[in-house]
């Protein structure tokens, strides 16, 4: 994502790297997972134990089952995912075809929502044969092996084929890690033959592709199948027979065709491009959200990379949303690849707060519309009641670019008998811009660690040229204001705007001296007659 070097890029991308920096690094209380008993016999006692149980007869199974927790369910289902260690992490990692290995530290938040969904996929790809053997590494007990198999940070997953590794590029949710590794093992395609194999597919895929095929060959099966091994999210079926593939898309009408299928009101979507692996991936990406996505944490990589870079978030409490989402989604369906909508719970801090603070908004507990455009690295705000028509208004109004963006600013300050006026936002123009006077801005932010000292001395310097009535001193928390004519680059920032020429403002160094900044400010403002005269 490329951003123009202007105050709401600088903003948006210190943002954006603030919530997926968040999201690796909040601590969590989490137990220390057990060291293997035995090394040399982890995988073939584990995969004993999950034989026999799968082997008990039928009534003693029905009942043991009926006393299964979620808490039961999941304790099995990481048994299967094997702890590696020190000891035996390159035993396993060479005499196995695939590991697909999950790095983590009990105390990342994200590791240990990624734990669970790592457990299921583990399981289903169990029951569906693959090859594929779940690992996880605690790398934090085993920093030299972490470091070794190149997780540098948590949660990692890497694919290792033949003792090489890849990086994981899917999803997060178990349905995505599953269709990721067979995918990178060998089936990227899932064939279809009969009524009874669709209805059971149906039952496991939220989302999917299907493909529909006189023959499987020729060249648009062969691009088909290219799509199917690039991308690296959507489960592929293909099938041959016209009646079966109905049962996945009703609305086939020929063969040669491909459809996504989703499970929402928007479920069927047709492909109507030529079969080329790039034309279909490209459908895809354009496709594969719902009408609108509740962004999470697992899921938020793959929303900030979407291709459609025009965004409108909404935030709002969960009660709230429920009685928004069926009008915002007949919304949305008259945007769909052109505008993306997103969801976030405002009451969810994490999530919510980074994108708020972008407008000054980080304390709103109403339901609000922003967008972002992410192409032009801009931001607006829906600044009227976020009414389902407003909102299309708002989207309508993005698209044809007659919505003007948006510039934060703090509320419009009281500067009686300041002796460095506090500029704003709302205050640029007419105090900096537009003022027939020299102006000395300082552009400082609260964390800065160098402003503090800086605003001492521009207060000096303030109450040193009090008589020059020509000279005004001014400051701007850039944290809290924007405008399209203020780029700043570091904190704090010294300029001097002259009278008549406020669109090249002259930058001073922050590292002078009071004298030096008074005697350069004499020469710039001051007659010649008088600058010589005066001496701080």
């Amino acid at each position: 994502m490329l951003f123009s070097k202007n105050p709401t890029s600088r903003f948006l991308l210190l943002t954006l790297i603030f919530v997926l920096l968040f999201f690796f690094s909040v601590n969590i209380n989490a137990s220390d997972p057990t060291n293997s008993e035995d090394d040399s016999d982890d995988l073939e006692q584990l995969l004993a134990l999950d034989e026999q149980e799968d082997q008990l007869p039928e009534d003693q199974d029905q009942e043991s089952s009926s006393r299964f927790s979620e808490a039961e369910v999941l304790s099995k289902a990481q048994r299967i995912v094997l702890e590696l260690n020190s000891d035996n992490s390159k035993r396993v990692i060479d005499e196995n075809e695939f590991v697909l290995l999950l790095g983590y530290a009990p105390w990342c938040v994200r590791s240990a929502e990624l734990m669970p969904q790592f457990a299921e996929a583990a399981t289903s790809l169990k029951e569906l044969g693959s090859p594929v053997l779940m690992a996880k590494l605690d790398a934090e007990r085993y920093p030299k092996v972490a470091s070794l198999l190149d997780i540098k940070g948590f949660p990692t997953l890497l694919l290792f084929v033949n003792g090489t590794s890849q990086a994981y590029t899917g999803g997060f949710s178990a349905e995505e890690i599953v269709i990721w590794a067979r995918k990178k093992t060998g089936v990227p395609v899932i064939r279809i033959n009969t009524v009874t194999e669709a209805e059971d597919f149906l039952k496991k895929h939220h989302m999917f592709v299907i493909g529909l095929f006189e023959k499987f060959e020729g060249s648009d099966y062969k691009a088909f199948i290219k799509a199917a091994m690039s991308d690296n999210e959507i489960q592929f079926a293909e099938a041959s027979n016209i009646e079966v593939a109905k049962l996945l898309y009703p609305d086939i009408k020929a063969t040669n065709f491909l459809g996504i299928v989703k499970s929402e009101p928007e479920r069927y979507t047709a492909y109507d491009g030529t079969f080329e692996m790039e034309n279909i991936l490209q459908f895809l990406d354009y496709n594969k959200f719902p009408l609108v996505t509740k962004l999470t944490e697992l899921n938020s990589v793959r929303v900030y990379s979407s291709p459609i870079k025009l965004q409108v978030y909404v935030f709002a409490k969960a009660d709230d949303f429920k009685i928004l989402l069926e009008p915002l989604q007949d919304v949305a369906r008259k945007f769909i690849t052109k505008v993306m909508f997103i969801y976030i719970d405002i009451v969810d801090e994490n999530l919510a707060k980074p994108f708020l603070t972008l407008f000054g908004l980080e304390e709103s507990k109403n339901t609000l519309v922003t967008a972002f455009d992410n192409k032009g690295s801009s931001k607006y705000l829906l600044q009227s009641d976020p009414t389902p028509s407003n909102i299309e208004e708002f989207c309508s109004g993005l698209l044809h670019g007659s919505i003007s963006t948006y510039f934060k600013s703090q509320p419009i300050p009281d500067n009686n008998n300041a002796s460095v006026l506090a500029v704003v936002g709302k205050t640029f123009d007419d105090l900096v811009l537009n003022s027939p006077k020299n102006v000395l801005l300082e552009v400082y932010t609260p964390w800065c660690i160098n402003c503090e000292t800086t605003s001492k001395q521009i207060e000096k310097l303030a109450k040193h040229f009090k008589g020059l009535d020509s000279l005004i001193f001014a400051k701007i928390d850039a944290s809290a204001n924007e405008h399209p004519k203020l780029q700043v680059d570091d904190y704090p920032s010294l300029f001097l705007y002259k009278a008549g020429d406020k669109d090249n403002p002259i930058k001073l160094s922050t590292k002078s001296g009071s004298k030096e900044l008074a005697a350069f400010i004499n020469k710039q403002v001051r007659p010649k007659d008088q600058a010589a005269k005066d001496e701080l």
